[in-house]
């Protein structure tokens, strides 16, 4: 990555806009530097940064400078954001301190919340618990099986789900997920671990992208339908990973509209909008299934936290734009204050 004087740049700017808050607009565009320090794994660096989008960035006075996380973050900037992606105890801990000592940045996102949907235990429930009155959107049943594999069968029964089951890990930093046919292979699997009822779906899931106030809607092929035939001949556990995010693209597929439809614009609106409320997120996807034989029988199985956008068509602008609506936003606030 090249390596950028964002001091120079922001001093200079800082010298040349002596209007009462430093901050000069043209073309609704923040004409002024802004610092993201990012603290990413290589491998979200690498597909996330990618050329594309740091040169559309510099071009609106968004600079990217690396976080050393070897060094304390208030030594380091001065940042306008803090994007990052990483789990570990320490890390949180150090971010957490920072945003109280430095509320004036804004943090994407606030460690606390997104631990909240790295356990698929709690992930759905904010899923669960929403009514949109006139529209369908649920979770699949699930259950929560902390230990004990060979309870798993009398545990399944007594919550009167149904073969065949996806397992999938109790963290979301594991992909993997299986999927189980009948009774005696419920006790092979490995707890801690959800169990969700399997929805027959046309083997199409809509990834559904959110990005503050933009939602991106892709296609994905997905596990194919089990039919009543199907599961009565079938046995066994079969492991499938990251089925979602590895699956083709189906955008450009021939498929049925009843299978391939987008869930409707206004429907995905509200449900954005009341997650990540619910979540204290920004950054996240859900996976989410139309129950097959039904036009607006929804269901999301999953979410994720900064997944890879770099697959997202069109990422580089809704990024840049969605950092300046940052910005834009702590300037108005800053304003409402000073009237």
């Amino acid at each position: 990555m090249r390596v950028i004087d964002y001091e120079s740049e922001k001093e200079r700017e800082m010298e040349s806009s002596s209007n009462e808050l430093g901050l000069g607009f043209h073309n609704n565009l923040i004409m002024k530097v802004i610092v993201v320090g990012y603290a990413l794994t290589s491998k979200k660096i690498k597909s996330f940064l990618q050329p594309k989008l740091e040169g559309l960035a510099r071009n609106k006075g968004i600079f990217f400078v690396a976080i050393d996380q070897t060094k304390p973050l208030s030594d380091q900037g001065p940042f306008d954001i803090v994007l990052h992606k990483l789990t570990g105890k320490e890390w949180r801990l150090l971010l957490e301190d920072y945003r109280v000592s430095h509320p004036e940045v804004t943090v994407l996102d606030p460690p606390d919340a997104i631990q909240h949907v790295y356990n698929r235990q709690s992930m759905l429930q904010d899923v669960a618990d929403l009514d949109l009155s006139d529209a369908f959107v649920g979770v699949p049943k699930q259950l929560v099986i902390k230990s004990d594999a060979l309870s798993i069968p009398a545990a399944i029964k007594k919550a009167g789900m149904s073969l065949p089951l996806v397992a999938k890990p109790m963290f979301a930093k594991s992909h993997e997920l299986s999927l189980v046919f009948d009774e005696y292979s419920l006790q092979k699997l490995e707890p801690p671990l959800v169990l969700q009822e399997f929805v027959n779906h046309g083997g199409v899931l809509f990834k559904v992208y959110i990005v503050g106030d933009a939602i991106k809607v892709v296609r994905r092929f997905s596990l194919p339908d089990v039919s009543k035939r199907e599961l009565s001949r079938s046995s066994g556990v079969y492991r499938f990973p990251r089925v979602s995010s590895a699956a083709q693209s189906a955008d450009d597929a021939d498929l049925d509209p009843c299978i391939g439809e987008l869930p409707p614009r206004a429907l995905l609106e509200r449900l954005a909008r009341e997650l990540r409320s619910r979540l204290g997120l920004h950054l996240f996807n859900l996976d989410m299934i139309r129950k097959h034989g039904t036009r607006d029988q929804f269901y999301v199985i999953d979410i994720n936290y900064f997944p890879g956008y770099g697959k997202m068509p069109e990422y580089e602008h809704i990024f840049t734009d969605f950092f300046l609506s940052l910005m834009q936003s702590k300037l108005n606030k800053h304003s409402a204050t000073l009237c």
